[in-house]
């Protein structure tokens, strides 16, 4: 009984099993577009659709007809100052982990933003470096263009110094970079970075944190280290460092740890104090200035022989076209990149979207990345994607729009086009600290990995594949390995999910494992078996034997052992030495009976029994004569939850029905409940039924199938229980607000 004042829901309805359901309600005729159609409607365009193609593919058409110049304006030209101010020194320091001269960071700051300020869909993001993709851009450059020894026989390379060879290098990755996104996003397969788990970009992200660390440890330790790539080449870099490290400029060490210790501290405030301060405190910024005039003032280069950012040349360099060598030979490196970057930025576009109440279109900010990418690398820049250290102070510091945006890169265009000269003696240990700084959130994903562990040791297995793979193997060659397991994961998921055995909790038509509830009811001789994902070629079988595992029995052994019993017992009434009386069958030998020993035909065995023949039925479950032994079938009615199979294929078809046939055939009534409608359409277009396996097994729920059940075979609730009944508990509510009459219906 329920408690009192709990809450009821009423339902008086017949039992419905598929067919009846369906005589008594009309389903709405829906017409199905065949494919030809599908594509007639995809490429028939009118002035309605044009004009919705229009604003999809330049979403700045929908957000400037809302923009709110006198609420929103201001914001947006803090934000894109202080956003600006950011992305001139992360553009500098982030160019050093693609090999290339730091100045060419100002143009990726700059470019990539200009057409996303058009095509994006995101309104906070900030577009431009981000440090896992430059150091992937550094792997490939220098494996084409080393730090030591020839660069790779290309024609291109002919009268080019080593940065220019490195910059075209870098600019023709780009360039194939944004033709996979923008080829992506035209054909609509943004999806794809739903396979990258946010498990696998945090270990990814982690191990490409590793790297970035390391590869800057020769700034911050004055070292002339060469750039290595390919597989274990953070292995390599740190013995080379090890070997030099008495070479290590004290000068460097000491302004990296202070910046270093300075710039935690004010972050961590900025952390802690973000509710009150009106603009995070820009300590990068602030940083380089001191240390960029403290150096100038004290001439480090010269005196104490410290690395500096140096000539920073005034303007804009004229546009080249990519290289048909380079993009041969890192078509493959490219298309990593082309993922991780359109990965992240959707990522953290997404974020902003639903903190902001807006929505982002994964396809168009597809084309928007790939159009900003073959713009920059036009002009020489490299790809971008979103740095969420950048993209959090565009959003914190009161960012509306892509507004904010535009402004930040008329910031870094002030400065390439006017002030760049006044970082000529900035040291590049001070760039390297700051990225060494802004690492601490991708190395801190590391504790993620004890939850995991405890939460869900698959999700925690690819988290550490995918990240001692990315560190030991490289980024592009981890990436595919945590990808791999990733999806091996899922696919073991699938094929072998936890099956159970339902059964009816007391009073209600609710149906649990059995194994998590003490007080439930099961009838004699009834098995409700829950399958719990997809039937496909690969778990089919698994299914069997779970079901076998579950009723107690093998339908197909059963079947062909009653079988090889029929042919005995046919034998021995033809000799005589067996006859049927109204009490059963009888020996009429004076001697013990001898099964007949006969050859068996397989095929034979697996057919449905067969009785013609015979005397009366045989009732498998009593004893037979002549000693002859087949295993007891105690189901004798079997229920399927097809609550949670979202689609059958072929080859699971036909197991299925072959596992009905057997059960079948061994006198098991089966039941299917809950099952999709269009997985019904699917059984009777594939001509799924026939003269055994027929469309009335299939039930409307699965309380419709235990009642018709027990109303069939009534004697499956003689079973001694506590509670010998199922109970369906009926309240009948008068609307006149009278008193509710209650009753229990016993079945």
């Amino acid at each position: 009984m329920m408690r009192a004042g709990a809450k009821q829901y009423v339902v008086a309805r017949p039992l419905y099993s598929e067919e009846s359901f369906s005589k008594e309600h009309e389903k709405v005729y829906r017409h199905r577009k065949t494919m030809l159609e599908h594509v007639k409607q995809y490429l028939t365009c009118d002035a309605k659709r044009a004009k919705n193609a229009a604003l999809s593919l330049l979403p700045i058409i929908g957000w400037m007809k809302v923009y709110r110049f006198k609420e929103w304006l201001l914001n947006d030209i803090v934000s894109g100052v202080s956003t600006g101010l950011v992305a001139v020194l992360q553009g500098l320091a982030y160019c050093l982990l693609a090999s290339l001269p730091p100045w060419y960071g100002l143009f990726s700051a700059f470019f990539p933003i200009i057409t996303y300020f058009f095509l994006g869909t995101s309104r906070h993001i900030s577009v431009g470096p981000f440090p896992v993709l430059c150091l992937m851009i550094g792997s490939a450059v220098t494996r084409l263009v080393p730090d030591e020894g020839q660069p790779a026989n290309i024609t291109g390379f002919e009268g080019l110094s080593r940065d220019d060879q490195r910059v075209l290098v870098a600019s023709s990755i780009t360039f194939l970079v944004g033709v996979m996104q923008l080829a992506m996003g035209i054909l609509q397969v943004g999806f794809v970075v739903m396979y990258l788990s946010d498990t696998l970009i945090s270990g990814f992200t982690t191990a490409a944190a590793v790297h970035i660390l390391m590869s800057q440890l020769k700034f911050v330790l004055g070292l002339q280290v060469p750039g290595i790539s390919g597989p274990l080449s953070l292995v390599y870099t740190l013995e080379i460092i090890f070997k030099k490290i008495s070479s290590t400029n004290l000068c460097d060490v000491v302004i990296s740890l202070v910046i270093i210790v300075v710039v935690f501290i004010v972050k961590e405030l900025n952390d802690r104090y973000k509710s009150k301060l009106p603009v995070p405190i820009p300590i990068e910024v602030i940083m380089t200035v001191i240390v960029c005039g403290i150096s100038y003032a004290f001439n480090f280069s010269e005196r104490f022989g410290v690395d500096v950012v140096g000539h920073i040349p005034k303007g804009y360099e004229p546009p080249i076209a990519p290289d048909l060598q380079v993009l041969q030979g890192t078509a493959v490196e490219a298309f990593p990149m082309a993922i991780v970057g359109f990965a992240v930025a959707f990522s953290v576009a997404k974020v902003y979207s639903v903190k902001h109440e807006y929505t982002i279109d994964g396809n168009q900010e597809l084309i928007a990345f790939g159009v900003s990418n073959i713009f920059g690398a036009l002009f020489k820049s490299f790809a971008a994607s979103t740095a969420l250290s950048r993209s959090a102070v565009q959003e914190s510091t009161g960012g509306k729009t892509q507004v904010a945006g535009l402004l930040s890169a008329v910031i870094v265009m002030i400065v390439t086009l006017a002030i760049g000269f006044l970082l000529y003696p900035l040291p590049k240990s001070v760039l390297g600290a700051v990225i060494i700084v802004n690492l601490k959130g991708m190395l801190m994903q590391v504790r993620d990995v004890p939850y995991l562990w405890r939460k869900d040791k698959p999700d925690c297995v690819v988290w550490l594949t995918t990240c001692i793979a990315s560190i030991f193997l490289g980024l592009d060659i981890g990436l595919a390995v945590g990808l791999g397991v990733e999806l091996i994961s899922v696919v073991l998921r699938v094929q072998f999910p936890r099956c159970s055995v339902l059964a009816n909790i007391q009073g209600t038509d609710i149906y649990k494992d059995r194994k998590d509830y003490i007080n439930i009811y099961e009838p004699e001789g009834v098995k409700v078996f829950r399958i719990p994902s997809p039937i496909f070629f690969a778990n089919i079988e698994f299914f069997k034997r779970k079901l076998v595992e579950a009723v107690g029995f093998n339908p197909l052994r059963v079947l062909r052992k009653r079988n090889k019993a029929l042919r005995a017992i046919r034998k021995l009434l033809q000799k005589g030495d067996l006859q049927w009386t109204s009490e059963g069958y009888l020996n009429t030998s004076f001697q013990p009976l001898k099964v007949p020993e006969n050859e068996v035909n397989t095929e034979e065995l697996d057919l449905p029994t067969d009785f013609k023949d015979l005397p009366a039925r045989i009732d498998w479950n009593a004893r037979l004569p002549a000693n002859i032994i087949v295993p007891r079938v105690d189901v004798h009615s079997l229920i399927l939850d097809f609550a949670a199979v979202s689609f059958l294929d072929i080859s699971a078809l036909k197991g299925l029905k072959m596992m009905l046939k057997e059960l079948i055939r061994v006198e098991v009534e089966v039941y299917i409940v809950a099952c999709d409608t269009y997985i019904l359409e699917k059984l009777h277009s594939c001509c799924f039924f026939d003269d055994e396996v027929q469309p009335s097994m299939f039930f409307l729920t699965l309380h419709d199938a235990m009642l018709q059940i027990l109303e069939k075979h009534p004697e499956s609730t003689e079973k001694k229980s506590d509670f010998d009944k199922i109970i369906t508990k009926v309240t009948v509510h008068n609307p006149e607000g009278k008193n509710a009459l209650d009753r229990e219906t016993r079945f």
